[in-house]
């Protein structure tokens, strides 16, 4: 299932970040980790669903959750 990181707007309030992760379950996501650093969470959704988390009014920025390394 593909999984996203989604980061909210800094100036969103407690209330408008429950309302993005609000709106992913209404999409069909599953919230996995919450962020703590940033207004932030982990969703995954099921394969082949078609996601508009990116444009909801409190999200600065959708992307793909993957492994990172450094070289």
């Amino acid at each position: 299932m593909p999984s996203f990181i989604v980061t909210c707007k800094p100036e969103a309030t407690e209330d408008q970040v429950k309302a993005a992760k609000q709106h992913a379950r209404d999409q069909g996501g599953e919230i996995g980790h919450e962020y703590s650093l940033i207004k932030g969470f982990q969703v995954t959704y099921p394969e082949g669903t078609v996601q508009t988390m990116a444009s909801h009014e409190h999200v600065q920025d959708v992307e793909e959750d993957k492994q990172v390394t450094t070289q």
